[in-house]
């Protein structure tokens, strides 16, 4: 059983705490800047979402909505991949090597 304080005070696991940090925070920025400018389109700029795609019933707002979605989906995807390869594997690492 490996010493959580030793892990803790590794720098390599330091150094991985930052990395996935600063990639959760990029990520988390971007979905609200997303999420804001679609809520400040809502809210000043109606007719550009209201307008009709192709003159029929379906508005710009729909895809543009939709687009929110899938991008906060591959976001999750993105954070999950790199968490379950990349982190999930340099902290098996250390805590492989602090268990032998």
């Amino acid at each position: 059983m490996a010493s959580h304080e030793a892990i803790v005070r590794d720098p390599r696991y330091r150094a991985l705490l930052k990395r996935r940090g600063r990639f959760a925070t990029v990520l988390t920025i971007v979905i609200l800047i997303a999420y804001f400018g679609f809520i400040g389109l809502v809210a000043f700029d109606k007719p550009l979402l209201g307008a009709s795609l192709s003159g029929g019933a379906t508005s710009i707002g729909i895809p543009v909505g939709l687009g929110l979605i899938i991008l906060s989906i591959v976001l999750t995807g993105l954070y999950v991949r790199r968490a379950n390869g990349e982190f999930d594997a340099d902290l098996a690492a250390i805590r492989a090597e602090h268990d032998a």
